[in-house]
């Protein structure tokens, strides 16, 4: 018999109480018990990134830990990263307009990992941007579309930020 837990997630600024198993993976609590299924599940063992999300603004691969490890922390997936309904996060602008999706299967772990890195760590360099990027896989693109969006990305976030400083 398993256990079951009541549990209080913080996702894009909501708050959900779910009833789910104790050993339902954060990832498959977000699509089956939030209905956000923008978190992909690939590999499920941690090595592919589609499951990216960010935890207090650090990006993890949700399909390595339990739901309950996330209770009380503030989850960010791929539906929390644009500002509104009319305007995208300028690193889903930037692949937009840097054509780095093909498939898109991979995208939101992406998405989720250059927000997380660049939100962070807003002047890393092209190495520390490869680097960071090597930790998810595409199969479809190549990669250097991807790195053209996250320098474009960081550019557009850049400009953002001095202009609020004005």
């Amino acid at each position: 018999m398993s256990q079951r837990c009541t549990l209080h997630l913080y996702v894009n600024g909501n708050r959900y109480t779910i009833d789910t198993e104790a050993r339902t993976t954060l990832a498959d609590a977000l699509r089956n018990e939030c209905r956000l299924t923008g978190t992909h599940l690939g590999c499920e063992h941690g090595v592919c990134g589609a499951c990216t999300v960010l935890l207090d603004g650090q990006p993890v691969r949700s399909c390595l830990m339990f739901a309950a490890q996330a209770e009380g922390v503030s989850i960010r997936t791929v539906e929390g990263l644009a500002p509104d309904r009319d305007n995208l996060h300028p690193v889903q602008q930037a692949f937009w307009e840097s054509h780095a999706v093909q498939c898109g299967f991979c995208t939101p772990g992406f998405l989720c990992l250059l927000v997380g890195l660049l939100e962070e760590a807003p002047d890393s360099g092209i190495d520390d941007i490869r680097d960071a990027l090597s930790a998810n896989l595409c199969r479809c693109t190549g990669y250097q579309s991807i790195v053209n969006a996250a320098i474009a990305a960081q550019r557009r976030m850049r400009e953002l930020g001095s202009e609020s400083d004005r």
